[in-house]
């Protein structure tokens, strides 16, 4: 972990030059940074401040697991510059956590977010919807517990099966049930009714805020603005190409050790930058917004194009288009993924 520290501050000083801008967030993510001593992060953290010019309220979040938080880490973290927490709950009930093979349970989950709530006011919980093992009784329950808790922002996601993972084989194997499509339909409208109720903000798919809580970080990557990712298999965007490092620990370190970011680079063409903001924007609250001159969408040939393509969503009401903007009702939610590929140019 001490290389893996000092490589990550190293790469920062090779990577100056790729943020032109004052950093408005940083995001300790990825793994599970919450396992970090917090002298470690403190060093990242200072060293981030030091090689960039950073935001004095700068969004700084931690990723943490349930069973990493204790009080003391808690007033630790917030010590040395954390002001926002991303926990990993995933759920509020046992059967749930042991089929998706969790390290934490139902008691672990409350109590952390019992502590946690005490030092932060920012928190943002996951959770996973849409397992076999989960009831709609039960992803109810879910969603009430979070509530209870006034945590102000939530990230929730239906499971997918990764090809040739673990999880993948085993239901292959028919060890494990498979996934339900229509109960996790049935799921995210339960979610976005409750939530709806609860006044929250239906920002992006699966996210929702309250007023003034939306993840300043993530809502960036949504606006296509630049950022930089620091450590193994860490994603870069500039604006113009993407770029990714290795994800083997070892060759990184080995490889920021002798002054060279062990990644590789993809630049975009205009027509993929194009099909990636349609991609992105789409699953967001704001929607294609026709007069964003970046991705063209002020060229009148490409919006009649993609409003052409967008008319049989429209009459399906899974769009809604105004003269600026194309976006998704609550029933075109269902499918973003594919209107998304649908209006690809």
């Amino acid at each position: 972990m001490p290389e893996m520290v000092q490589a990550i501050i190293k790469e920062a000083e090779l990577q100056k030059a790729y943020l032109n801008e004052v950093v408005e967030t940083i995001y300790l993510g990825g793994g599970t940074p919450s396992l970090i001593m917090i002298d470690d992060l403190q060093l990242i953290i200072a060293s981030l401040k030091s090689i960039f010019e950073v935001e004095d309220d700068a969004e700084i979040t931690l990723e943490a697991n349930p069973d990493d938080i204790t009080e003391e880490k808690l007033i630790a973290w917030k010590s040395i510059g954390i002001n926002r927490l991303s926990i990993g709950i995933q759920s509020f009930a046992d059967e749930d956590l042991i089929w998706m093979n969790r390290a934490h349970n139902a008691s672990h989950a409350l109590f952390c977010l019992q502590l946690a709530t005490k030092y932060f006011d920012n928190i943002s919980i996951d959770l996973i919807y849409g397992t076999p093992t989960l009831s709609d009784d039960e992803w109810k329950k879910n969603i009430t517990t979070a509530l209870a808790f006034n945590i102000p922002h939530l990230s929730c996601y239906a499971l997918t099966v990764e090809p040739k993972t673990a999880l993948d084989k085993l239901i292959i194997q028919h060890k494990k049930e498979n996934i339900d499509a229509d109960k996790q339909a049935k799921h995210f409208e339960i979610l976005m009714q409750y939530l709806d109720t609860a006044n929250y903000e239906h920002y992006e798919i699966s996210n929702f805020a309250k007023p003034d809580y939306r993840s300043k970080h993530n809502s960036s990557y949504w606006k296509g603005l630049p950022y930089l990712g620091l450590g193994p298999s860490a994603h870069s965007f500039n604006g113009t190409s993407r770029q990714w490092n290795i994800a083997n620990n070892a060759l990184y370190i080995k490889s920021i050790d002798r002054n060279i970011v062990p990644s590789e680079t993809e630049i975009l063409t205009p027509t993929q930058q194009l099909n990636e903001y349609i991609m992105i924007r789409l699953r967001t609250k704001e929607g294609i917004d026709f007069n964003n001159k970046r991705w063209m969408m002020t060229d009148d040939s490409i919006k009649k194009i993609i409003l052409t393509l967008a008319k049989k969503w429209e009459a399906q009401n899974k769009i809604l288009i105004t003269e600026d903007f194309l976006r998704l009702t609550d029933k075109g939610k269902f499918f973003a993924d594919g209107i998304a590929a649908d209006l690809f140019q």
